[in-house]
């Protein structure tokens, strides 16, 4: 097993993973209108976004990069490391890297380094990251990245590794989402019958990992552990999910955890609220937990974050650590009507539960069946 020894999270509910989590179990967390572009041209009116833009309407470039050296920070410091991270690799997760920024240069001549695409430029140049690997390849990224790094650990390439997640909105995507859906959605509803589509929220997350039993620098406390991560990619379709490849996926994740369905007390779920992911991951949570009664507890956070993409997995897996250890899961809001699909299994709604957690399931999947599934555990006391 891999321990995670550090962790560091920004998103529009909060500056910290202590911060966000409180804000999910609480139900904070309201989308409201993009501050970073004219909104005129566009049906939609909400996302989740970060509010740290020098004036409305104005906006300026590296944000994604910025968020990504503080998360990257945070995880560092709680694990004991610093700053120098000359010898831990660096691997990221994103979706989107820096295309704000490009936006921004093409359209409006902002100032921007091409080189600065890369974040390894930024990590070289805060921590003498030496070592950076950037996977971008949509919404599970940042759990194909953890996946990396428990190989390198497992294979004695380091002793220490950061994984981190990251993206930001980009106006491109805003533009090319509000002409998916028949209706600009009002709220994120995972699950639920009248959902209309996601919406997009943005921020980082980052977790230091170690080999299981080794821990942090100097007593650094351990958050918890990572039993598995199993990815797989079927490019079943550029946008619908697989529910055969999803299901194939998380009974892999059971198989390198040795565990079962019976197993998984916490199930963070993907949750987009777009009809074809809900739909199809609902149907293999249905069929892999059909013999499970009671069901995991089940939740999915971007009711109150929004879609981070290649963040959401690791903002899943933070909070899914911090469930196991305060022993709350979190609600879904704006569920009044749960899909068919859903019937019969726990979905935590419109207010937090306390319950006894040991073992928790993470699910990220992404555009071109990229699916990713991780399964973690509580720290020991």
């Amino acid at each position: 097993m891999i321990d995670v020894c550090g962790a560091g999270a920004v998103a529009s509910a909060g500056a910290s993973v202590r911060e966000i989590f409180e804000a999910l179990c609480a139900g904070r967390g309201e989308a409201a209108e993009p501050r970073g572009f004219d909104l005129t041209k566009y049906r939609a009116r909400l996302a989740f976004e970060i509010d740290d833009r020098p004036e409305p309407g104005r906006d300026v470039p590296l944000r994604s990069t910025r968020w990504l050296e503080d998360v990257v920070a945070m995880a560092a410091r709680d694990a004991g490391l610093g700053e120098d991270l000359s010898d831990v690799p660096v691997l990221v997760g994103t979706t989107l890297r820096e295309l704000r920024s490009v936006e921004l240069s093409w359209r409006d001549g902002v100032p921007f380094d091409t080189g600065e695409l890369h974040f390894g430029t930024a990590l070289r140049r805060r921590f003498d990251a030496a070592q950076t690997y950037t996977v971008a390849n949509a919404c599970s990224a940042s759990l194909y990245a953890l996946a990396l790094g428990t190989d390198l650990l497992a294979a004695h390439a380091a002793d220490a590794v950061i994984v981190a997640g990251v993206d930001n909105i980009s106006e491109s995507t805003y533009g090319l989402l509000d002409r998916c859906y028949p209706e600009a959605p009002d709220a994120l509803r995972p699950f639920d019958r009248n959902r209309r589509g996601m919406l997009q929220g943005e921020g980082a997350a980052a977790v230091v990992l170690r080999r299981g039993g080794e821990g942090g620098e100097g007593g650094a406390r351990v958050h918890g552990r990572i039993r598995s991560v199993a990815v797989n990619c079927d490019a079943h379709h550029p946008s619908a999910p697989d529910a055969k490849s999803i299901s194939i996926a998380i009974r892999q994740a059971h198989e390198r955890a040795g565990v079962g369905p019976a197993d998984i007390d916490l199930l963070m779920l993907h949750g987009t609220g777009t009809p074809l992911n809900d739909e199809a991951e609902a149907r293999s949570v249905g069929e892999v937990f059909d013999e499970v009664r009671p069901s995991p507890w089940m939740t999915a956070i971007k009711s109150m974050t929004g879609h981070t993409a290649g963040a959401s997995g690791l903002h899943s897996l933070l909070v899914a650590l911090e469930s196991l250890r305060a022993g709350v899961v979190p609600p879904v809001l704006g569920v009044t009507d749960v899909m068919d699909e859903m019937a019969g299994l726990r979905l935590v709604r419109d207010r937090a539960v306390p319950a006894d957690l040991r073992v928790a399931q993470v699910n990220a999947f992404g555009f071109g069946g990229l699916n990713a599934v991780a399964v973690v555990e509580r720290a020991a006391p």
